[in-house]
């Protein structure tokens, strides 16, 4: 019984693993076809890699939602880091419900009720105060972080709760102020969820389509935008092949995080 229990559970997971990443190898294998059909394969070529490089179009687009998931996820773990500490180290006050709400809010909200909100808000401010001039960059940066910030506080305000408070204590009873017992000894200590609520914030800043199509303007197309209004009408090799880099790229950045990770354990 306990040898057809063990042989269910290996069965199960790897049909789990195999759901969540065959598409992602047929998608890297299919890059280097030498057809543009992705249901053939008719021979080995990096003729689509090349292509990619002469679609400016769609290299544009991936720089800026590079640039912008950087800009965002770090923005999100500066706000979020200071949320998430408040959160778990100087509540309940008054108005805590509200302040748990409010932060919380990006979490449970669908994104196209955010995305409308925040652009009513945009439009509202340009009207009083002329800033921003028009949807770009600081817009679809804006609404990122607004999505991001909810789910950097979750990380951080956990991580902060398990921390063993008597370290932060023995530092104040030595003379240590609270700004300084916060950079020396508990930023360094939840260091590695930072990292890990980066890269969380930096995949949802990436990943987003919804937000950053109430937000964006004229010129500012990003890569999940524009890689959703090529695929209405056929999926391109030349998609498969920047979503190959995209997928080395993190993964590198991944690995990289993970060993942080393990040497700061």
């Amino acid at each position: 019984m306990k040898a057809h229990g063990s042989w269910f559970k290996w069965l199960a997971l790897g049909l789990g693993f195999a759901f969540l990443y065959i598409p992602i190898i047929s998608l890297v294998v299919f890059s280097f076809n030498d057809s543009a059909l992705s249901s053939s394969w008719s021979g080995f070529s990096f003729k689509w890699y090349k292509s990619l490089m002469e679609d400016q179009a769609l290299l544009n687009a991936a720089w800026l939602s590079f640039k912008i998931a950087v800009m965002s996820a770090t923005m999100a773990v500066i706000v979020g880091t200071w949320a998430g500490y408040v959160l778990a180290r100087k509540g309940p006050f008054k108005g805590f419900s509200l302040y748990i709400g409010m932060l919380n809010a990006p979490l449970v909200i669908p994104d196209v009720i955010l995305g409308i909100s925040l652009l009513l808000m945009i439009i509202e401010l340009r009207n009083i105060t002329g800033f921003p001039e028009s949807n770009g960059v600081f817009t679809i940066w804006l609404g990122h972080v607004t999505l991001c910030v909810a789910y950097v506080s979750v990380v951080v305000s956990t991580r902060v709760r398990e921390l063993d408070r008597s370290l932060e204590e023995a530092a104040l009873d030595l003379g240590a102020t609270p700004r300084r017992v916060f950079f020396s000894i508990t930023l360094p200590l939840i260091a590695p969820a930072l990292v890990s609520a980066w890269l969380l914030a930096f995949t949802l800043s990436l990943d987003d389509v919804v937000i950053a199509s109430f937000l964006n303007g004229p010129g500012f197309t990003t890569l999940p935008i524009e890689v959703f209004s090529r695929v209405r009408l056929g999926i391109k090799p030349e998609v498969n092949a920047l979503a190959t880099i995209f997928i080395v790229v993190v993964g590198t950045i991944v690995i990289v995080a993970n060993r942080f990770q393990d040497k700061n354990k």
